[in-house]
This record gives structure tokens, sequence and C-alpha cells, in this order.
């Protein structure tokens, strides 16, 4: 048994700790979120953030010119299923070709059940569209957590600590994640632009996205090696 936590503990190096930091700080932020999400009124920081992206009195009407909605959507592309499903499957069938079949099974189970967490959350908590102001997008799905926020987060907070893996030096790896992390914020900010969500929405989106990406780096972590070598997700 002391073995075993000795064990436990030698393995618990600062981007561990961080991780869990960011684990536990996302699930208290979502459940948080969620008591918002759930109040029949929307907040006044909902609202207020969500006009601040509109002209003054008229809410139909975004801020800038048409060649920034147009960059905007650019941006939402990349947080949308197909874009992100896309990006998997390339990545899982690369691990696959070099053998690599821990990793390639470790995105799958990250990406894939943070797109199965994120539709149960969308229904248990069956929030509508905000209608606050005009949608630039056509969406059909509830609205929290917000799937694109979540989502960018999960694939591309995974991608980041797989391509950091192969990358020399502390300032390249840390290039990568904050690179990863950024893409994320930009992916929910346009969602706030477009009008399909409330920034509850998106921040629960951000929290349960980076949870779920640690969580199961973590897990990915403490599991044992397999026969073949593979070594886990680091």
């Amino acid at each position: 048994m002391r073995k075993t936590l000795s064990s436990l503990f030698d393995k618990i190096e600062f981007p561990v700790l961080l991780a869990g930091i960011v684990v536990a700080g996302g699930l208290w932020g979502f459940l948080e979120l969620m008591e918002v999400a759930r109040d029949v009124a929307p907040h006044t920081f909902d609202t207020q953030i969500l006009l601040a992206f509109r002209e003054a009195g008229n809410p139909s009407n975004p801020i800038g010119s048409p060649r920034l909605e147009g960059a905007v959507r650019d941006i939402t592309a990349l947080g949308s299923a197909v874009v992100l499903i896309l990006i998997t499957a390339a990545t899982i069938i690369y691990f696959l070709l070099i053998k690599r079949w821990g990793t390639a099974f470790f995105v799958l189970a990250t990406v894939g059940g943070g797109q199965i967490l994120s539709s149960l959350l969308k229904i248990g908590i069956d929030r509508p569209r905000p209608d606050l102001v005009s949608k630039l997008a056509v969406e059909t799905s509830l609205s929290f957590p917000s799937g694109h926020a979540m989502l960018a987060a999960v694939t591309y907070l995974t991608l980041g600590t797989l391509a950091a893996r192969f990358l020399p030096g502390r300032v390249t790896k840390i290039y990568v994640f904050v690179l990863a992390v950024l893409v994320t914020l930009m992916v929910g900010v346009s969602r706030l632009y477009l009008g399909v969500h409330w920034p509850s929405d998106v921040l629960a989106g951000w929290c349960a996205g980076f949870a779920w990406a640690m969580l199961c780096w973590l897990a990915a972590r403490f599991l044992p090696r397999g026969k073949n070598g593979d070594e886990e997700p680091s």
C-alpha cells in the first residue's frame, strides 16, 4: 500500500497539479453557470455582453464591417462539428499508421466522449438560444453549454498535449498550449458575436471542455503502458 502511494506521489509533477486545478476549477465554474442557465430571466452580464457586440440601439446589426462578420464566421467554423471531426479523424489515422494504438484510442475517447457529454448536457439543461439579438448563423440545437466552445477546447487542447510531446524546449511547448487556448477562446467569442449563445453558455463550454480534456489526460497519464510500448499522452 505504501509503495503504491509512494509511486503515485512520485508522478505528481507541476503539469499534473496544474491539470488537477483546471479540472476542479472547470467543474466548479460549470456548476455555478448551470444555475445561471436555469434561471428564467437572463442575467445582466449575459445581456450586457451580448449587446456589446451590437450597434447601440440596433440589436440586429453587429459592430464592425461586413468583412469582420465574414472573418468571424470563418473563425467559428474552427469549432464546427465538421472541422473538428476532420481534424480528429486525420489525427487518429496518423497514429494508427505509425502503430500508436493507445494514442489513437486516447484521441478517439477524449474527443468522442466530449461530444457525447456535450449533447447530454444540452439535453439536461434544455436552455433555448438567446432571442435578445438577431442571429447571424442558423442553429437548431439547444444553447447550454456552447458545443463549439466546449469541443474546441477538448479537441485543440488534446492536440496541443500530443504535439508538445514531439517539440523540443519548454518555450515551444508553451507556444503550442497558448495557441490551442487562443483558438478555443476565439471560437467562443465568435459565438457571442454571431448572437447564437449567451455568454454563460460559452463560459460553461470552456469550463466543461478544459475540465474534460485535462481529466482524460490525467487518466491516460496514470494508466499503465501497453505491451507494445505505446506511451500515455504526456
